[in-house]
């Protein structure tokens, strides 16, 4: 079982913020089950976070075994593409206007459609919608 991982969840740890203890517990149920690897995308997300430094971001990545998957193949990119670009109609024809959505939620999403068994986020709602057939871990999440 390969998990892909987004970036909420790893700054939850980061941040401790209260349901960390539980993140921390899924996460290495999630590492007993498989392998982990998160996106580029998350890798430069993380990069972003208050505690975020080159050194420690990378010592975290490799003492919890999570893989970075710096190449994302072509299918990637267009189902990411898709995705969006379907997202985008949806939110002009609803009067909302342009997009509020990051295109890098949606690179999240198709990496780990395409690449991954599961996605562990912190925020489901973001991908269910998008990413109908993704199946998803977290908090509340069988």
């Amino acid at each position: 079982m390969r998990t892909a991982i987004d970036t909420n969840v790893i700054s939850a740890l980061w941040s401790s913020e209260p349901f960390a203890g539980q993140i921390a517990e899924l996460l290495g149920r999630a590492s007993s089950e498989g392998a982990l690897v998160v996106a580029a995308p998350v890798y430069a997300e993380l990069m972003a976070h208050p505690k975020a430094t080159p050194r420690f971001v990378d010592q975290f990545l490799a003492s919890t075994r999570v893989d970075v998957e710096f190449f994302l193949e072509e299918a990637v990119w267009h189902e990411t593409a898709r995705s969006f670009a379907a997202y985008a109609r949806r939110r002009r024809a609803s009067a909302g206007g342009a997009p509020k959505r990051l295109l890098v939620d949606f690179l999240v999403g198709a990496h780990a459609l395409l690449s991954s068994d599961r996605l562990f986020t912190l925020d489901p709602d973001r991908y269910r919608h998008d990413f109908p057939k993704l199946r998803l871990l977290g908090i509340g999440l069988s």
